[in-house]
């Protein structure tokens, strides 16, 4: 088979990044043609993402790229208000704007948490889809507005006119049904959430349309989380997976969703994957915490602090999924109050690390006991993998063996799915995964 190129547009909530992905009978290899910087900024009160800025660096870095296909994977639950005739009205505000803190009651209200989740599956996140648009209700553009687009989709607009919505990133809003992959009409009713707002959903691996050059544009997992756990190089049906990034994706894939009270206790999502595939998971606080205190200390070196942190003893742990680390600054300070002491840098990376580590464990034995499935091993793909201290404390914490890679499995999963719609890779979702582990050194940590 001669080799062919695909473009992988991969952005995350603190940094986009455009592959070059080339499959042939050899696998599958990636190449990282342009990077760019993304995060919310404060306009008008508040934390919007430049919206135009992304869709210059995408258009910047698929010039770059010969592809015959172009595939869009974002961060989840944001969206853009379009009118009429399609432009966006504004900025879309980011998921860690604190505008939905005045309307969860007020959802709950209309639909009690209990039965909320018989119809949605979703976790409780203060910044799901489905309290964002109660909270938009409220605002000054929502009687403009005729349409919702979730970011993968608002790219995938303004690349081929085109507007739908794809399956797993629908499957995070809150508002979609995961038995029926539609649109659920009992929740739009209830909360007066007009329904032909929201577009036509659409499965991976379906073309939605043409750039100006040429190139189709195919739908992939457009939610980063089910793009990354497409791409989890598992060669046992034991095993749990951890996204793990700017947030922690915890869980295990299922045939169908799981909806029970004790499901919903434990605050697990019924989040849809390829091929129909459940990723049944919990959202755990994340390498963000890390992230924003070595921007306060305006750090550059994590090896050597990592590197120290290693030869820390354990210290203090912190709930990592506490709402007060979810919003950007003073985040040293955030952690050192949680510890109820005052740490030195190395102390705050370790208690991080450790922290997440333990959340990891708990969420595991948790995930295991919800399902009654056996879990052998775990797999830790996306940023964290290339994080040595954390996969061994996370073997240690857990008792299995940590496999961690790919880095770059969020982009993989993208281009996979792409190279399937156009005949250039395996059918089932068993051999995608053999092709990522034959085409990647994975690292194995064993418990100690």
């Amino acid at each position: 088979m001669a080799a062919r190129t695909f473009a992988a547009v991969d952005i995350g909530a603190s940094g986009g990044r455009l592959m070059a992905g080339t499959v042939s009978r050899d696998g599958i290899q990636l190449d990282a043609v342009h990077r760019f910087p993304n995060g919310p900024v404060e306009v008008d009160g508040h934390l919007r993402w430049d919206f135009e800025h992304i869709v210059q660096q995408v258009a910047a870095g698929l010039r770059m790229i010969d592809a015959e296909s172009v595939g869009i994977d974002t961060w989840a639950v944001d969206y853009g208000l379009l009118d009429a005739s399609g432009e966006l009205l504004a900025p879309p505000i980011s998921y860690r704007d604190e505008r939905t803190s005045s309307v969860i009651d007020e959802v709950h209200h209309l639909i009690p948490p209990a039965e909320l989740y018989r119809l949605n599956g979703l976790q409780f996140l203060p910044f799901n889809t489905i309290y964002q648009l109660a909270a938009e209700r409220r605002g000054p553009l929502w009687s403009s507005a005729a349409h919702v687009a979730l970011i993968p989709d608002l790219l995938a607009h303004r690349l081929t006119g085109v507007l739908r919505t794809e399956l797993t990133n629908a499957s995070t809003t809150g508002l979609l049904d995961p038995r029926t992959h539609q649109w659920s009409p009992s929740i739009l009713d209830r909360l007066g959430l007009p329904a032909q707002m929201l577009t036509q959903v659409e499965p991976p691996g379906v073309v939605r349309g043409e750039t100006d050059a040429g190139a189709a544009v195919t739908t992939v997992a457009s939610h980063d989380t089910a793009s990354a756990v497409a791409a989890v190089p598992a060669v046992t049906e034991h095993f749990a997976y951890i996204a793990s990034g700017t947030w922690s994706l915890v869980g295990v894939e299922l045939d169908r969703p799981l909806l029970t009270a004790a499901a919903r206790q434990g605050n697990f999502t019924n989040e849809l994957g390829v091929d129909g595939r459940i990723r049944f998971l919990r959202n755990v606080g994340g390498l963000w915490l890390l992230q924003e205190c070595m921007r306060e200390w305006d750090c550059h070196d994590l090896d050597t602090l990592l590197a120290a942190a290693g030869e820390t003893a354990r210290g203090p742990l912190i709930d990592v999924d506490d709402r007060s680390f979810i919003a950007p600054g003073s985040m040293p300070e955030r952690i050192c109050a949680a510890a109820r002491r005052e740490l030195k840098k190395v102390e705050i990376v370790r208690c991080i690390l450790d922290s997440l580590a333990v959340a990891y464990a708990g969420t595991i034995d948790h995930l295991a006991s919800t399902t009654g499935t056996r879990i052998d091993v775990v797999h830790i793909v996306g940023g964290g993998a290339q994080n040595e201290l954390l996969c061994r404390l996370t073997a240690d914490a857990t008792g299995r063996p940590v496999i961690a890679g790919p880095v770059e499995a969020t982009a993989l999963g993208n281009v996979l799915v792409q190279a399937r719609a156009h005949g250039a890779a395996p059918r089932s979702l068993e051999e995608l995964r053999a092709v990522v582990a034959g085409s990647f050194d994975l690292r194995r940590y064993e418990p100690t």
